[in-house]
């Protein structure tokens, strides 16, 4: 971390845990814009990631090769002072080199159980679709209950706790689909696109003989990202918004285009995401807004088109999965009630 990020990041730890929306906004606004020192022109995406890291839930990035995927995933773990690990998922990855493995100790006669790369903050998980099904389950636990259960002993993990998982597109070569249990724990999907040609001329200039990522330095300590996750919790949202989040779920299921809807998973993940987009903005309240804002990215990846559907694309060249959420948001009704905190 800068010095001077130091000294002003110490005085909001210095006033005590308890940290102000505003300050939650300011934070976040630091560690957009020291993302995009590496990612820019992608000001969507980098957002959507911070949204999932201060929401704790787990993000996965799709798209093709080259992109930046794991560079973005990078970026925002590096700007964060918390313990980080990558894993490079092959076909030949095991589970245990996932999660851990029991060892037998010759001194102490007994096992001993050695934490895989698992166990950190920040869970970089490159390429997940190119592993075996056995060892993308390897992750269903971690994800979900935050532990890790071997030979009967439970250990629990460092809090927080966020999967950032890259992967092509399972028509690309040597890929295994995601079965819809494990795509149901990533709180988000989101994809990169190709740069602007602007962008991209200015990264063959930038990018020339260093990485831009090798400069990059930690804005926000760990205390400082739980304040930031503890006060996202305290965020408001009241009952009109609740059951719109419920209706815009329960309209996937009944979707005629859709043999499979949003979980209830999907829907508290999708108000635990507004909240923390609703604090990135500087509010203590969620609005309509924010659901719709993150409607697409949260529920999109959890739908399965009918067999009628499959392959079809909107009239923007879209998904179909896309726009049926972006239809059920059209036509869903947006409440009316009281949403401020009284």
């Amino acid at each position: 971390m800068s010095e001077a990020a130091g000294v002003v990041n110490g005085g909001i730890a210095a006033r005590g845990a308890v940290m102000g929306i505003d300050e939650v906004g300011a934070l976040a606004a630091r560690i957009v814009q020291n993302v995009e020192a590496v990612i820019s022109g992608k000001r969507d995406a980098v957002t959507s990631s911070l949204t999932v890291l201060l929401a704790e839930g787990h993000l996965l990035i799709e798209d093709v090769p080259g992109v930046g995927k794991t560079m973005l995933a990078k970026a925002l773990a590096r700007s964060v002072d918390a313990t980080v690990s990558r894993i490079q998922f092959t076909p030949d990855l095991l589970p245990s080199d996932v999660t851990g493995v029991s060892v037998f100790d010759q001194a102490s006669r007994r096992f001993e159980f050695k934490r895989g790369p698992v166990f950190a903050n920040i869970v970089i998980g490159d390429e997940i679709n190119r592993a075996s099904p056995k060892t993308q389950s390897a992750l269903l636990e971690c994800m979900e209950e935050r532990q890790v259960t071997a030979d009967g002993t439970t250990y629990r993990l460092e809090q927080p706790f966020t999967v950032i998982a890259t992967q092509n597109p399972v028509e690309m070569e040597g890929t295994y689909p995601l079965p819809e249990a494990q795509r149901d724990r990533f709180m988000a999907r989101i994809s990169m696109g190709y740069p602007s040609s602007v962008d991209e001329l200015a990264m063959l200039s930038t990018r020339d003989t260093a990485s831009p990522l090798d400069a990059l330095e930690a804005v926000v300590n760990l205390p400082e990202l739980r304040a930031m996750i503890a006060a996202v919790h305290r965020v408001f949202t009241s009952q009109p918004v609740k059951e719109y989040a419920v209706e815009l779920a329960r309209a996937t299921r009944d979707d005629r285009q859709l043999r499979l809807g949003a979980s209830p998973r999907a829907t508290l993940q999708l108000i635990r995401a507004a909240k923390a987009h609703a604090a990135m903005h500087g509010r203590d309240f969620v609005l309509p807004d924010d659901v719709d804002a993150l409607a697409v990215p949260v529920l999109a990846h959890r739908l399965v088109p009918t067999s009628r559907a499959v392959g079809a694309h909107d009239r923007d060249g879209g998904p179909l999965i896309d726009a049926i959420v972006r239809r059920i948001l059209s036509e869903t009704p947006v409440p009316v009630g009281s949403i401020r905190r009284d």
